[in-house]
């Protein structure tokens, strides 16, 4: 049997994972790090895996953050396709598969989140995938064949960038969608509406209001999707695009805190002194909102990763940014900053260019969010109305022709 051991332990070749790694040796710490992958991959890009990957426009190598090189000139020891199946908290020892152990000194879960997958009839069936990985979607990519019928579980980002992919290569989209809109949990339905124009524009298909019971196939192949309002949807192949699935399961065998992720305060300390969370698998208070998230991005795995390198440093730096994120669709890229749930209006400032526009959501005259589309120029300007919650004149912010800047600039 064979013993493993580092002073800092890291579960998950994820981005967070990844980059704690090297905030740690940028802030001098002279340690053993150890870095425990699942997949075969260095840390890599995700947000490209359903839009530049899946389009075939870069390679899996393009996707690594970090050469290889970077990892062994930082002494940073990557362990691939390493599963951890246990936490011993008070040995500080990790079971591995199979018949291995790994003891640490500190240890860092950066274990990511899963493809939420649906325990309906028919879901083993082939032709039915999901997307996180490079090999999720090397499999979908091998069933894009012009003219398939591909039937899209949800209209998430997730959904709509595979789509907008799809459609460009030549296959029939339909997306079935719970919610009465697009993008119902993470926009307003001003964002809504313009993207669902511009996908059926490009020849995608919605049917909102209902669910899904089941797959029907042959020959153990899918080929038809059934709705919850009983309409059924012939489909070569389908996308279950339905949100993800924090992986907890190690914390939570340990006896770690667990709610709607791994519990972790605003130093990404779990409820053991010697063990730290990062990334997509947490939840943590967001001083922005004054209440406790869990995000899915790539903006919040970097800062999380700078506030777990800062603790283990000896100067810890608490959690304190605005969550942003983007997306990607067609010609059009979304960049969004903060969060709109709660707002109580919203302010449309028209196009600078024929595509763009700038979408701000306020409650009770502060900025409290902001959706834009073609809008990069504008980007940073509105990132620090969110960032300040500034009190602004709607007038003003609806205004093309008013610099955002001079807004900050009058406040100041």
């Amino acid at each position: 049997m064979r013993e493993n051991n580092a002073d800092i332990v890291i579960i998950g070749a994820s981005h967070a994972g990844g980059e704690v790694g090297f905030r740690l040796r940028q802030g001098g710490f002279a340690g053993s790090i150890a870095l425990l992958g699942a997949e075969a991959y260095l840390p890599y890009q995700r947000p490209p895996l359903s839009k530049a990957f899946l389009a075939g426009e870069v390679s899996a190598e393009a996707l690594l953050i970090r050469p290889a090189a970077a990892y062994e000139k930082a002494n940073i020891n990557w362990h691939p396709s390493t599963l951890v199946t246990a936490i011993d908290r008070v040995a500080h020892r990790l079971t591995l598969a199979p018949e291995q152990h790994f003891t640490y000194g500190k240890l860092i879960l950066a274990t990511g989140g899963r493809a939420r997958t649906l325990p309906l009839p028919g879901a083993g069936l082939a032709g039915i995938h999901t997307l996180r990985s490079i090999a999720d979607v090397e499999a979908l990519r091998a069933d894009f064949v012009p003219g398939q019928r591909l039937v899209i579980v949800g209209a998430g980002y997730i959904g709509l960038e595979v789509a907008a992919v799809a459609v460009k290569q030549g296959l029939d989209v339909e997306i079935v969608e719970f919610a009465p809109r697009a993008l119902a949990r993470v926009a307003g339905p001003e964002l809504s509406a313009f993207y669902e124009a511009v996908h059926r524009k490009a020849g995608v298909r919605f049917r909102f209001n209902t669910g899904v019971d089941g797959f029907t196939g042959e020959a153990g192949r899918v080929q038809a999707v059934r709705c919850a309002d009983g309409t059924v949807l012939p489909a070569d192949l389908v996308l279950v695009a339905a949100g993800l699935v924090p992986n907890v399961e190690l914390a939570q065998g340990a006896g770690l805190a667990v709610g709607n992720g791994i519990v972790v305060d605003e130093f990404c300390r779990t409820s053991d002194p010697d063990i730290l969370a990062i990334g997509d698998c947490t939840e943590f208070p967001l001083p922005f909102l004054g209440k406790r998230v869990r995000l899915e991005s790539v903006p919040n795995a970097q800062e999380q990763a700078r506030v777990a390198a800062s603790v283990l440093a000896g100067a810890p730096s608490a959690y304190n940014a605005v969550p942003w994120f983007w997306s990607d669709q067609y010609d059009r890229k979304l960049q969004s900053v903060g969060l709109s749930q709660g707002y109580d209006q919203v302010v449309m400032r028209p196009p600078r260019t024929p595509e763009g526009f700038i979408a701000f959501y306020l409650r009770e005259g502060r900025v409290i969010a902001a959706d834009c589309v073609n809008a990069i120029a504008e980007f940073g300007a509105a990132k620090k109305l969110v960032a300040e919650k500034t009190v602004v004149d709607p007038t003003l912010l609806a205004d093309p022709e008013i610099d955002l800047k001079s807004l900050l600039l009058a406040k100041a």
